[in-house]
């Protein structure tokens, strides 16, 4: 079936020699919504894409509800990750009580400790501030 004939268009040739259309507003305001449903597609597409390539992951909502009620980013994904408080001070070689205190809020962690924490846990330094 041609296309055209899925909706009322009337077509004709500018004086400048442009091809031109006229619809009606019913036609045009399908077309605008088709053309958001492809590019939501395509936005799922790109993140199916990423998680498939490693490139993102897939967050459980009670990460995301903690993350979103504000609680520290360090300890949420620490938490997720399956680390004790003592095995992430560990491999990020800090002390237990820093990363007690950063968790807590009671110090900010340095750059460096910060973008150490961020590679322990797989993450960008961005997902922890």
């Amino acid at each position: 079936m041609n296309k055209a004939a899925l909706i009322n268009i009337n077509s004709f040739t500018s004086p400048s020699g442009d091809k031109m259309v006229i619809l009606q507003r019913a036609d045009y305001n399908r077309l605008l919504e088709a053309s958001e449903d492809l590019a939501d597609i395509a936005a799922y597409d790109l993140a199916k894409a990423r998680i498939a390539a490693g490139e993102d992951e897939l967050v459980p909502s009670d990460v995301a509800k903690r993350l979103i009620s504000g609680e520290n980013p360090v300890r949420v994904w620490r938490d997720y990750r399956g680390f004790s408080g003592k095995d992430l001070a560990a491999a990020c070689n800090i002390a237990p009580a820093y990363l007690s205190q950063i968790e807590n809020g009671g110090r900010e962690g340095s750059l460096k400790t910060m973008k150490q924490i961020a590679k322990v846990l797989k993450l960008t330094i961005d997902e922890l501030v």
